[in-house]
């Protein structure tokens, strides 16, 4: 296995080049620069916020009852595009360290129209990782520059906004009583369910759903199965149990092992800790089928975009992802993921206190707004400074 993956990228290489020129998606609309260049700059400011969620949240490994954000705003010739780092534990940034980067962060040389290459290379050029601190950044330039254009960026990239997977609505690991609560929460409003696996509890987490509801499931195990016979064991115990799609299954770093994981699976396996950025899709051909794209890993929406055709350019599936989110990463996640074969966009769902009106479910599908930009406004009163 390991002598056909490194034959696969030699010869790959070349190919993974000419997909980021050719995609096989439909193309992005060049970006207008305004009629009149405004002699205004570019101002960044933000502010920390923490999302309560609806639920004590459980995966393999830990549980939380809040997730820390922090909100990002870029002003320009009297518009405003809105950001969001959302910052989950285990990605290792806070809302310290992402205003430290955001502090570090000069826009008054740029003009957003036709500058977002330049701009995403110069966030990079500033320190390495801080991926959900560039997301902030990312989410919000998409954000003014389709409000420059007066387009959702949907239409900006040629995509059918209805043209979506289902998302999933994330059930953690739990008791039966609260895991039978959060599905009948879910009846009626979700087609598919994705349930946190990973632990002794596997079996008795999916037979209690069963008890409730025979909605198709994806499951999650965030690295939790560390054998591969018992991990092959329970996605083929799993599928008879209608489970149709398994995310990161093992360790991140247990690529041979996931690869043959993926080979005897009979069913898609999906990377979703094996893979943050660009420069990760390449390696994962031939280890799993699709690849989990999160705004908050890969730096926003302009990498996000690239990945999407580099995967599919190399024949692999493509999944929208999200962290614990508002309603701005989510909308800016949905205007990107049509044609896409799995979406878990159920982020804003899972907290009572989402600061922003944007992407709606519908018939249990993530919907794009229409408004220019990401689509979103603010639902509260929210203050941006430059102050930490």
């Amino acid at each position: 296995m390991k002598q056909n993956r490194r034959q696969f990228l030699r010869s790959s290489a070349a190919l993974a080049t000419l997909a980021l020129t050719t995609p096989s998606f439909p193309a992005m609309t060049s970006v207008k620069k305004p009629a009149k260049i405004s002699p205004d700059k570019m101002k960044l400011s933000w502010t920390p916020y923490d999302l309560q969620l609806n639920h004590t949240f459980t995966i393999s490994g830990f549980s939380r009852t809040t997730t820390p954000v922090v909100l990002a705003k870029i002003e320009y010739d009297g518009l405003e595009g809105y950001g969001e780092a959302s910052l989950p534990p285990y990605l290792g940034e806070t809302q310290a360290s992402v205003i430290d980067f955001l502090k570090k962060v000069d826009l008054s040389v740029f003009t957003p129209s036709g500058h977002i290459e330049e701009i995403m290379s110069y966030l990079d050029s500033i320190a390495e990782g801080n991926t959900a601190a560039k997301a902030a950044v990312d989410i919000a330039l998409h954000d003014l520059v389709g409000k420059i254009e007066g387009a959702p960026w949907y239409k900006i990239w040629g995509l059918d906004k209805y043209n979506v997977p289902d998302t999933t609505f994330t059930i953690g690991i739990d008791n039966d009583e609260v895991v039978r609560e959060k599905i009948r929460e879910a009846l009626g409003r979700f087609n598919i369910l994705k349930v946190k696996v990973g632990g002794p509890d596997d079996k008795r987490m999916i037979e209690a759903i069963r008890s409730v509801t025979g909605l198709p499931l994806a499951v999650d195990a965030n690295q939790g199965w560390k054998d591969r016979h018992e991990a092959l064991d329970m996605i083929f115990w799993m599928k008879e149990k209608g489970v149709v799609m398994v995310e990161q299954p093992m360790p991140k770093q247990d690529l041979d092992n996931i690869a043959r994981l993926t080979e005897e699976s009979p069913l898609p396996v999906f990377a979703d800790e094996s893979v943050q950025r660009l420069s990760d899709v390449e390696r994962l051909k031939g280890v799993f089928s699709g690849i989990n794209i999160k705004l908050m890993k890969c730096t926003g929406m302009h990498e996000a975009w690239k990945m999407r055709g580099l995967a599919y350019s190399l024949g692999m599936k493509v999944m929208m992802g999200c962290m614990t989110e508002t309603s701005c990463a989510i909308s800016a996640a949905s205007q990107l993921y049509a044609g896409m074969d799995f979406a878990d966009l159920d982020g804003a769902l899972l907290i009572g206190n989402d600061c922003f009106e944007g992407a709606t479910l519908e018939n249990g599908k993530i919907i794009a707004p229409d408004r220019p930009g990401i689509g979103v406004k603010l639902s509260r009163d929210i203050r941006f400074s430059r102050e930490g």
